[in-house]
């Protein structure tokens, strides 16, 4: 399997309350109306990911699993790939319930939004020290 990984900080304005979407953004500032969003200051985007994971990405048909890691915890879920994604965008990375397709998206149809992460988790991802990892393969 095939798998890259995504290091990001939490900060004091994450909600985790959107029923579509989870985000990641390398951006360092987050405000309130960013509800999906899990983190900031991530090392990589949709277009820093491993070259060979991105083509395994945008196959039809491909699963992804995605697995959280903050501290001692761990959600996994899954999200499908597809021939329509570009993977192109510099800043972000979104995971969707849904099948809407932007250079943002990273994946498709998740089993997850941001609304599902378990609040514990959540919790910590409000404290800026807390280092998270979220890491990306192919089943």
């Amino acid at each position: 399997m095939k798998e890259d990984e995504i290091v990001f900080y939490g900060h004091r304005n994450v909600r985790c309350d959107h029923s579509r979407a989870i985000e990641i953004t390398k951006s360092k500032y987050l405000t309130i109306r960013g509800d999906c969003i899990l983190g900031v200051n991530a090392d990589k985007s949709c277009c820093d990911l491993d070259v060979t994971l991105k083509k395994m990405i945008m196959e039809d048909g491909s699963v992804i699993r995605l697995q959280l890691f903050v501290q001692n915890l761990e959600v996994e879920f899954r999200s499908l790939g597809s021939s329509r994604l570009s993977l192109l965008d510099n800043q972000d990375i979104v995971i969707r319930k849904t099948n809407y397709m932007c250079p943002r998206t990273l994946s498709i149809c998740c089993d997850k939004a941001s609304s599902d992460i378990p609040r514990d988790v959540v919790e910590l991802l409000r404290d800026s020290t807390t280092k998270a990892v979220l890491r990306i393969g192919i089943e």
